[in-house]
């Protein structure tokens, strides 16, 4: 009992590290933000978040993810399956998500795209695990694609994954109904693959 109360605070340390990076990373990106400023915001010691994370790109992998879990898995595939009946409706349910996201005040895009822009190499570890993130998604799309037996999920996740990044940029650029005109290419997109 005595190891899990002296580590408990570690562990607590570790997850406002973590929480103020993922609000700093997601908000900002990863250039603008020193470790400094993470330190503040978690109001922690220097050596603590390097006890945690050897390095500040250790604290981005780790934010990665976190993204993937909260943002990729806790919101657009679990509620999207929460949303829509069939999965026709849950991939459809996906632009209903971004919709509703793009609307917000706090909008602050795709982190995988994001970091995967700013490092401006795929081969950085940075870099990879932005493109893996992005293929994690795609294969959330491709799940989907087959449960509603639609042909070729393959080429069908590549192209819904297209709407779904293209609709996240042209969000980022102004356009609040960039998720209805993406939806609506998908109805397309599902006939075409029916």
């Amino acid at each position: 009992m005595s190891e899990a109360v002296a580590t408990a605070p570690v562990s607590a340390a570790r997850q406002r590290i973590l929480d103020s990076a993922y609000e700093l990373f997601s908000r900002r990106g990863v250039r603008a933000v020193g470790i400094d400023e993470v330190i503040s915001n978690a109001s922690v010691a220097k050596a603590t978040l390097y006890r945690h994370f050897d390095s500040k790109d250790a604290l981005v992998l780790a934010f990665l993810q976190q993204r993937e879990q909260l943002w990729t898995k806790n919101w657009v595939e679990a509620e999207a399956r929460r949303r829509g009946e069939t999965p026709e409706e849950q991939l459809l349910a996906i632009f209903d998500l971004f919709h509703e996201w793009f609307r917000k005040d706090d909008f602050e895009g795709c982190s995988f795209i994001n970091i995967l822009l700013e490092m401006n190499d795929r081969e950085t570890a940075i870099g990879k695990a932005s493109a893996d993130h992005l293929t994690n998604i795609r294969s959330i799309v491709r799940t989907l694609a087959v449960e509603a037996e639609l042909r070729d999920p393959d080429q069908f996740a590549h192209s819904w994954h297209i709407l779904m990044k293209g609709s996240i940029v042209a969000a980022g650029e102004g356009d609040r109904e960039a998720a209805m005109r993406a939806q609506a290419m998908g109805r397309l997109l599902i006939e075409q693959h029916r």
